[in-house]
C-alpha cells in the first residue's frame, strides 16, 4: 500500500517534517537529492521555489514543479523518523 501523507510542514534549509496517515512522522532532508539530481538544484537557483511545495490530491506525491517531485513512499522509506 502507497503511505498517504496527511501533512507537511517546510523546516527550512531544505528539510521538510512530513506526517502521514498511519501515524509516521519524519524528517526528510531534500538537500540531498538536491546534491545528487540535476533538476532539484533548482529549487536552492530559483528564488522562491523552495515554498512553493504541493501535495498532490491522491495525497501520494510532493511536486514543485514538473520536473522536480518525491513520492510518498520514498519520503517515508528514507525520512528520519521524530
Amino acid at each position: 500500500m502507497i503511505p498517504r501523507i496527511k501533512s507537511i510542514i517546510d523546516r527550512n534549509d531544505y528539510k521538510l517534517e512530513v506526517l502521514f496517515d498511519d501515524g509516521k512522522r519524519v524528517l526528510y532532508d531534500v538537500s540531498e537529492d538536491i546534491n545528487h539530481i540535476p533538476d532539484f538544484k533548482d529549487l536552492i537557483s530559483l528564488k522562491g521555489l523552495w515554498k512553493q511545495f504541493i501535495l498532490d490530491k491522491s495525497r501520494t506525491c510532493v511536486y514543485w514543479n514538473d520536473r522536480i517531485d518525491l513520492a510518498s513512499d520514498s519520503i517515508y522509506e528514507y525520512g528520519k523518523p521524530i
